[in-house]
């Protein structure tokens, strides 16, 4: 019996959070040393070394603090674009499911395009080819609309140009819909994983489709996925390197432009390296503790 309660505690501190220790009982003994985060531990290490250099070395330090500017305009284009991915991928995921016949090909063959294209190539396309062509088709639109007499000459429709679409905006609609396809299937799943018995007793109670599927499904489905969600937030936000491609001064590009006129790669690309470590690391950590305590919660 004793052996079995030593067992237990020592699995107990492996799983457990730092505030769910007693100190007063807390041994290094009672650590499971093979469980215990070693990756975290060497992550830690790398970065506070790498940060020690930056700071005591001038041409690191310069390096890094021409940098840091550009995580602003990294984190906006992140947070922008993925509000806009998780509406377009809920959409398109209930699309997925739908038993009509337009919607769910609409959606699959959204789906589909996107998986089947490199996403650098999509950015490409989106920001320089789709975008011009919308705007394209507004201008076309606007002067049908004036030539009927709906509309004025000087119309907004009419008078928008492509150089009035910044690059900024570009890139957050190319990340937008390619994380939208992926978080379809994100949402799909999730709302795949709630037992028919639920839609079914819902409907018994004389709730519509769509209620149903507002109330009563999609809040499970939701939580279900809510880890997935912060793991794609995490790629996006490493994706968003790739929006540096459009000139978009993100920390990426600006690490770049001071390389290429300052020739110290190794001070440029080892704080840029630094900047993605240390924000993923970060979020993973929230995300961990998010999930622990959801898990605790379902308890």
């Amino acid at each position: 019996m004793a052996t079995y309660e030593a067992e237990q505690q020592r699995d107990l501190v492996a799983g457990a959070s730092l505030e769910d220790l007693n100190p007063a009982s807390f041994s290094f003994k009672d650590i499971n040393w093979k469980e215990f985060p070693w990756w975290f531990v060497a992550l830690v290490v790398i970065a506070a070394g790498t940060l020690t250099v930056i700071l005591l070395s001038p041409s690191f330090n310069e390096a890094f603090m021409t940098i840091i500017p550009g995580i602003g305009v990294t984190v906006s284009a992140t947070l922008l674009a993925f509000a806009f991915a998780v509406m377009l991928g809920l959409i398109t995921g209930l699309g997925r499911i739908s038993d009509k016949v337009f919607p769910k090909n609409a959606a699959t063959l959204y789906v589909e395009l996107v998986r089947g294209v490199p996403m650098l190539v999509l950015i490409f396309f989106i920001a320089l080819v789709l975008v011009p062509g919308l705007v394209r088709g507004s201008n076309a639109l606007g002067i049908s609309l004036f030539e009927a007499g709906v509309l004025s000459e000087n119309n907004f429709l009419s008078s928008l140009s492509i150089r009035d679409i910044p690059m900024f905006a570009r890139a957050v609609i190319a990340l937008s819909l390619t994380y939208g396809a992926f978080l379809a299937e994100v949402f799909r799943a999730g709302i795949q994983s709630i037992s028919k018995g639920q839609m079914e007793a819902a409907r018994s109670q004389g709730m519509s489709y769509g209620q149903a599927m507002r109330y009563v499904i999609l809040p499970q489905a939701i939580r279900n996925v809510l880890p997935a969600l912060g793991n794609d937030f995490i790629s996006m936000l490493k994706d968003s390197s790739l929006v540096s491609i459009l000139a978009v001064r993100d920390i990426t590009q600006t690490a770049r432009l001071y390389a290429g006129h300052s020739f110290r790669f190794n001070e440029s690309y080892v704080s840029l390296a630094v900047l993605y470590l240390t924000m993923t690391v970060s979020l993973s950590l929230v995300i961990k503790i998010i999930e622990r305590r959801m898990a605790t919660n379902d308890r």
